[in-house]
């Protein structure tokens, strides 16, 4: 308020030793006046003027003679050297005794002298000039704050205007990056002072100022600046292990978060390495392994884990790498070594595929007919051989085996092997020889 009074003492009057220049340098919107030197000049003595900062109002002591119509109003703006008076209204009325000059510019220095309106538009010689300064404008609010660390805003509060009026605040913001203030908004009543900026950038740096609002339209120098960085995003967990040897399961284990607002972890999974994310368990803070159950052997996976905060705010999983995981291959399939049929059977040995072969399934597939068929399987067999009695002359039997690990994967089968134990050929016997009778 004293910086206000003081600007206020800053009024200038100042009485112009050779008056308005001449009528020649007198500019109309169409014309130059016409100058009736008979005509009444208004007395500069006679003059009051007001100023405001963005306005100046004048007053004066007129004549009530017959043959005068109104006055003219000349303007010149002294802190321009190459200004010159210019007509800035006219009061078409000789009893009237005021006008007001707007639109000016605050803290700035201008004459002002009159004429006075005579018959078939002439007047008369311009009145000595009087100069006056606008007020400066006025300070904006005393205390302006930006809170920091919020997620994806800022709340900027600031003290209520000294001035009751004050109609509104102009809420502006700029950044690191474009320094151009530009409005943000309009925050009405004198007394509501805060705003909560929103929808920002994580991590992100802006910069706040106010200009108050007088009831007149009149804007305030601007604030101070007050500076705020949003709420950055959770950290990334340390140490993503998924393991490559576990039968139809992949295990993920990660070292817990140190961020102290931590909630949760969501865990995303994709066969691409690139993309196609998606979210498939959302893990307690007190989590640090999950078990990805899955019905493939030999399937590979990438995987990704973000951490989430109390605000909802979520790891930026783009900037992450992907860590592999696979489940454990089927062990791989034996070898027939030999399949052969006798009199006593079927006989087959076979050599070890894969050293993880535990045990070992073979399948009997009989053809009973070229429509009928019947499959049997003998199971958990250790050893690397098998003996099947059980056959029949004249039938087909195929062999298939696989081979079975400790976790109960199996390989893919053996190509099946054909045996055929051959009928019997019944030999019919010779037809007797009968004696011929003498």
């Amino acid at each position: 308020m004293k910086k206000l009074i003081k600007s206020l003492s800053l009024l200038v009057l100042l009485i112009l030793a050779t008056g308005c220049e001449t009528g020649k340098n007198l500019q109309t919107p169409s014309s130059e006046p016409k100058i009736d030197p008979n005509i009444a000049v208004v007395d500069v003595k006679t003059f009051k003027m007001i100023q405001d900062i963005k306005a100046v109002s004048l007053e004066w002591v007129g004549s009530s003679k017959e043959n005068i119509n109104g006055y003219h109003i000349y303007r010149k703006d002294l802190d321009k050297t190459d200004s010159r008076f210019v007509r800035v209204g006219t009061v078409e009325d000789k009893y009237a005794k005021h006008f007001v000059d707007d639109n000016l510019e605050p803290n700035s220095q201008y004459a002002y002298c009159i004429s006075t309106i005579g018959e078939n538009n002439f007047e008369s010689n311009p009145s000595d000039a009087r100069a006056i300064r606008t007020y400066p404008l006025f300070e904006s609010v005393a205390f302006i704050d930006a809170s920091s660390n919020l997620p994806r805003k800022v709340r900027v509060q600031w003290r209520p205007h000294e001035l009751i009026s004050i109609k509104e605040y102009i809420l502006e913001k700029s950044t690191p990056t474009e320094a151009e203030w530009k409005q943000l908004t309009k925050v009405n009543n004198r007394l509501n002072v805060e705003f909560i900026d929103k929808d920002l950038k994580d991590n992100a740096t802006y910069n706040y100022r106010i200009k108050a609002v007088s009831f007149d339209g009149i804007e305030s120098l601007p604030s101070d600046i007050a500076t705020a960085t949003t709420k950055a995003l959770p950290l990334a967990i340390g140490g993503l292990e998924a393991t490559q040897n576990e039968p139809q399961k992949i295990i993920l284990k990660w070292s817990p978060t140190t961020q102290k607002d931590a909630i949760a972890y969501n865990i995303y999974v994709s066969n691409d390495a690139e993309k196609g994310f998606k979210l498939i368990h959302k893990a307690s803070l007190s989590d640090n392994t999950f078990e990805h159950s899955i019905t493939e052997n030999d399937k590979t996976n990438y995987y990704k884990i973000t951490t989430l905060d109390k605000d909802a705010l979520e790891t930026d999983i783009k900037l992450l790498a992907p860590t592999m995981g696979k489940t454990l291959s089927a062990p791989l399939q034996p070898t027939i070594t030999l399949a052969q049929i006798n009199t006593s059977g079927v006989i087959l040995n076979w050599t070890k595929g894969d050293e993880r072969a535990v045990s070992y399934n073979v399948y009997k597939k009989v053809r009973e007919s070229f429509f009928r068929s019947s499959e049997t399987m003998i199971k958990d067999t250790k050893a690397l051989r098998v003996e099947d009695p059980e056959v029949i002359r004249g039938i087909d039997y195929s062999y298939e085996i696989e081979a079975v690990d400790k976790f109960g994967l199996v390989s893919k089968r053996t190509k099946p092997a054909t045996l055929t134990m051959p009928k019997l050929i019944e030999q019919k016997p010779e037809p007797k020889q009968t004696q011929s009778q003498n």
